[in-house]
């Protein structure tokens, strides 16, 4: 959700032309969050990354983890479209039957 959050952000930075600013940063050692930590499922600094907390922590760049995630939430997306759809067919079906 935090991923989908951020990208959905920046799309809209992105379409009005604005310059992409990182506005967040790590509270812990004020860095900005260049990667991404998928066992944690959250952005991290670099200093972070050495920690004992994320170093055998599988990580990603950003931009690398927004493009997985971005494919990974539009396929999901698909699906419900899909199932939506088949749900609204029911639903008009049984609407005219009830007619």
């Amino acid at each position: 959700a935090r991923v989908l959050d951020i990208a959905k952000r920046l799309s809209l930075q992105a379409a009005r032309g604005e310059e992409l600013v990182e506005e967040e940063g790590c509270k812990k050692h004020w860095e900005p969050l260049k990667v991404f930590c998928k066992d944690d499922e959250a952005f991290i600094c670099l200093v972070c990354r050495e920690s004992r907390a994320h170093r055998a922590h599988t990580v990603l760049p950003v931009p690398d983890a927004v493009q997985e995630y971005k494919g990974q939430i539009q396929a999901h997306l698909r699906g419900l479209k899909e199932e939506r759809n088949k749900l609204l067919g029911i639903r008009e079906a049984e609407m005219r039957r009830n007619w």
